[in-house]
Order: C-alpha cells, then sequence, then structure tokens
C-alpha cells in the first residue's frame, strides 16, 4: 500500500527526530510525489549529510532535495587555515587515502579536495575522513581516478560478479553500459539501501571511474 504525502512526510520528521546526531536541528520537510525536500539550518556539513540520509532511509521517499542551510556556530568558527591543517590530520589518518595524491582547498570553510587515486573506494574514504570536522560548511570532490588497462568487457564482468554476490535479484534488474570507465547504471531496486548497495559495488570495482546512476526505487 502506497503512503500518501502527508504520511511520508510524518515518517521522514520522524526519522529525522529518530537520528541522535540530528537532536538540535531545526528541520523542516515538503513531501510530494515520492520527493522529500528538507528546509532549514544545520550547525555543521556532517548534520545536513545525516539528515539526507534519514530522508533516504523511509520507505516511500524516492528522491531527496536537501535545502538544508548549514550556520556554524560563533565558538565553533575556524579560519581556513585551522580547518586546511584539520583536514590534512585527517587524511593522514585514514589508512585508505593516499594522502600525497590528494589535496584540498579551503575558502569561506568550503573544502575542495583535488588530485587522483586508483578507485572509487579510495575517492569517497577521503571525503568520509573530511566529512565530520568542526566548522566545515561543505565539501566538494573533485578527486579523479586513475585510468584502468582492464577493457570494458572485463570490466562489465567483474561489476556482474560482484553484484551477483551481492544479491541475485539487484543483478537480475539492473542494466550496466560502460564505456572508458564510466558506468551507467539503469533499472529497478526495491529501496535506497538497495539503491546504495549496488551503487557501492559498481564504486569498489577497480577499473570504475564514474557512475552515471539513473536507478529508479520501485516499491512494487
Amino acid at each position: 500500500m502506497s503512503k500518501t504525502d502527508a504520511e511520508i512526510k510524518q515518517d521522514v520528521l520522524n526519522e529525522i527526530r529518530w537520528d541522535t546526531r540530528l537532536a538540535s536541528a531545526e528541520i523542516e520537510v515538503e513531501a510530494a510525489a515520492g520527493v522529500a525536500t528538507l528546509l532549514g539550518t544545520v550547525s555543521s556539513w556532517a548534520q545536513r549529510m545525516a539528515a539526507q540520509e534519514a530522508a533516504h532511509r523511509v520507505v516511500g521517499v524516492l528522491d531527496v532535495a536537501n535545502d538544508i542551510d548549514v550556520m556554524i556556530p560563533s565558538n565553533d568558527v575556524k579560519t581556513d587555515t585551522d580547518i586546511a591543517h584539520a583536514v590534512r590530520d585527517a587524511l593522514e589518518w585514514n589508512v585508505f587515502v593516499p594522502v600525497l595524491r590528494v589535496r584540498s582547498t579551503v575558502t569561506n570553510a568550503q573544502v575542495t579536495l583535488d588530485g587522483d587515486v586508483d578507485n572509487g573506494t579510495q575517492r569517497e574514504e577521503a571525503e568520509r575522513a573530511i566529512r565530520n570536522l568542526r566548522s566545515v560548511r561543505s565539501v566538494i570532490n573533485r578527486i579523479q581516478i586513475k585510468p584502468s588497462s582492464a577493457s570494458a568487457y572485463e570490466l562489465q564482468q567483474a561489476i556482474e560478479e560482484a553484484l551477483q554476490r551481492r544479491a541475485a535479484r539487484e543483478a537480475r534488474r539492473i542494466a550496466l553500459d560502460v564505456h572508458e570507465g564510466r558506468v551507467i547504471l539503469t533499472g529497478l531496486v526495491h529501496s535506497w539501501a538497495e539503491r546504495q548497495s549496488v551503487v557501492g559495488a559498481v564504486r569498489g570495482t577497480p577499473g570504475v571511474r564514474g557512475i552515471d546512476d539513473r536507478l529508479r526505487v520501485s516499491l512494487d
């Protein structure tokens, strides 16, 4: 049985209130045709992302529009230099990040990551390492993934095997188009968690340089 917009709105609000990371956040929700729009203010980039994740966990939510503003409390404001040092420390402490190949630029508390890594997992880990840093207002990830010597056929086979290991149902409903290391995903999944599982499997496959996620969530 499908939910009404009012039910989806209330469920997203309840999920946000349930998440302890968002206890002090002032967030409003609008819902229409499976799209949840998040409004309001939070005190960190980490909270903004936590609210987005909470909305995606709710059954009936197909897409999320995150219009939340980040307002850093005055006692948490740091200089861009301080943030840059914290970013470097966070990257160096993460064993999955090739720290000498990742650079950052901090402007008005916005962190931009550049450089190149070997795979999508390293790219994601670099962003995750700094996402929860105090005083960061936003993160832009421009890290590139180095080209692989694997052919498009070999890469597609590796991805299909990864999907089969995760769930046969997912693999049967998904189509892949691989070109120069970039993967277009189309098809149906049953939930946001299933969608994340598929994208994670593709991202973690060596040789994948980019993902165009066109998967649709079907509640049937």
